[in-house]
């Protein structure tokens, strides 16, 4: 689509939601990435479980997939969308003192699910420092980028290859 061609404003400038209607029902999915960075106190904390709000990674869990059901209410011009699948996966990563987190996002439907991958990955790693914050205030969410989706007119992209497939 060209610079000149945008999809959200109308031909007098004015933002719109866009009107999928025409566009046919595909099958589409999406992943995102995103990493919290902490001190050694909160992730030692993290790590062994004994963060006192409770269990850390199981509430951000719950949370980020709260979160990609709410995107359209979140998200001006955001489509809702009917999820079938929202999964949330933690990774550890001791030698950076951080929590990598993957949001992947399923739906049928005539519109991507980018936005709720997004706002699902940001809202876990919000969550995990919401509970973190008495042991760490500086702690930094980072890298928050979609890593692959399918479907739709645009096709597959893929980050780590750079680019569309």
């Amino acid at each position: 689509m060209s610079e000149n061609n945008l999809t959200h404003f109308d031909a007098a400038g004015n933002a719109v939601m866009v009107d999928v209607s025409a566009k046919p029902v595909t099958a589409r999915e999406a992943t995102a990435h995103g990493i919290i960075t902490m001190n050694a106190e909160a992730f030692a904390a993290v790590q062994s479980g004994t963060v006192k709000k409770g269990d850390v990674l199981g509430v951000a869990r719950i949370a980020g997939i709260m979160a990609t059901k709410r995107t359209s209410e979140l998200i001006p011009l955001c489509h809702p969308l009917p999820l079938t699948k929202v999964g949330i996966e933690f990774r550890l990563l001791p030698e950076r003192q951080a929590v990598e987190a993957l949001c992947t996002v399923k739906t049928s439907g005539v519109t991507g699910v980018e936005m709720e991958a997004l706002t699902g990955v940001s809202t876990a790693l919000l969550t995990i420092y919401d509970m973190c914050k008495a042991v760490d205030k500086g702690m930094e969410l980072g890298e928050i980028h979609l890593v692959e989706k399918t479907g739709g007119k645009s096709g597959h992209y893929i980050r780590a290859e750079g680019g569309y497939v």
